[in-house]
């Protein structure tokens, strides 16, 4: 099925330096971003703390459940309304026991003081130590490194080493905007925002392969059109391809940052931002940032040349 016509030409590297400028802009926001708030916002899997989901049977707000839990010995806490239940809200404290279950009866207890007894549900409880959320934060980023260095010897493997550098900087640019989005919207970086990002590499990675193979065959049938109009040429020519996958990926993900409900809300967030610009880094960044490569290999030369 082809919703484009094979012959089409559209000038996508002639808008190269536009897209990269556009791309650099982006990323610059979200690093500074993330350096006014100290970091990524990470969530209780990396930061340790606990975590308690509860149901009123009443309306109410996050002031008047922080205003409930005074006289509890939490450290820092913060509430927020859960998913799109109007009386459903997460309790994060930054204090860690190995008592539990302990934490979430003296929560419940304390708030059923304010609430009345009977009317506060709790419904979920985790906790992570300080040490292990730190061990896991540390594992999250070496499997995101593990995996761009695992692609970097593919891709060189498979095609060349220019290839293999045009796409690790493109999903570190998707990576790096994704995050960045994250940090603007002020949201938690937990496992499964990991997971996304693993898999937002993956998929980024499959369009691109799809181009670079086009570009190599290309570059046996046209040699002669010249190197950018040879990327050019396989742009459009996977285009068809291109917007089928991501269309059809991004209706899925959707569905699922729509109606998945508010545990998986993040992850599908995460994963919408992702098929987004890893389609975009596909078209304009991963296939343009071989032409500058050669480009600038063709200018060692030629300096090389009026050396000699």
């Amino acid at each position: 099925m082809e919703f484009i016509r094979p012959n089409i030409n559209l000038d996508f590297v002639g808008k190269r330096k536009v897209s990269v400028l556009l791309s650099a802009a982006v990323i610059l926001i979200g690093l500074l971003s993330l350096t006014f708030k100290g970091g990524p916002n990470y969530g209780i899997d990396f930061a340790g703390g606990t975590l308690v989901q509860i149901k009123f049977e009443q309306k109410t707000t996050a002031g008047d459940i922080k205003a409930g839990l005074k006289g509890l010995e939490l450290g820092s806490v913060v509430v927020q309304q859960f998913g799109d239940e109007p009386n459903e809200f997460l309790v994060r404290a930054q204090k860690s026991s190995a008592e539990l279950e302990g934490i979430s009866q003296g929560i419940s207890g304390k708030l059923e003081e304010s609430y009345g007894k009977g009317a506060v549900e709790v419904r979920r409880a985790e906790m992570v130590g300080p040490q292990v959320g730190k061990d896991l934060r540390e594992k999250g980023i070496m499997a995101i490194v593990y995996a761009m260095i695992g692609i970097l010897f593919y891709v060189t493997w498979r095609f060349e080493f220019r290839f293999a550098v045009g796409a690790i900087l493109a999903l570190v640019h998707d990576v790096l905007i994704t995050l960045g989005v994250f940090s603007l919207f002020n949201m938690e970086i937990d496992l499964p925002i990991i997971a996304a990002f693993l898999a937002i590499i993956g998929y980024s990675l499959n369009d691109t392969i799809i181009v670079y193979d086009r570009i190599r065959e290309n570059m046996g049938k046209h040699s002669k059109d010249g190197f950018v109009a040879i990327v050019n040429r396989s742009i459009n020519e996977t285009l068809s391809r291109t917007i089928l996958t991501s269309g059809t990926t991004l209706m899925v993900v959707a569905a699922l940052f729509i109606f998945g409900g508010g545990v998986i809300h993040s992850f599908a967030f995460a994963l919408l931002i992702g098929v987004v610009v890893g389609t975009y880094s596909s078209v304009f960044i991963a296939s343009p940032l071989l032409i500058f490569w050669d480009e600038r290999r063709a200018a060692k030369l030629e300096a090389k040349g009026d050396q000699v």
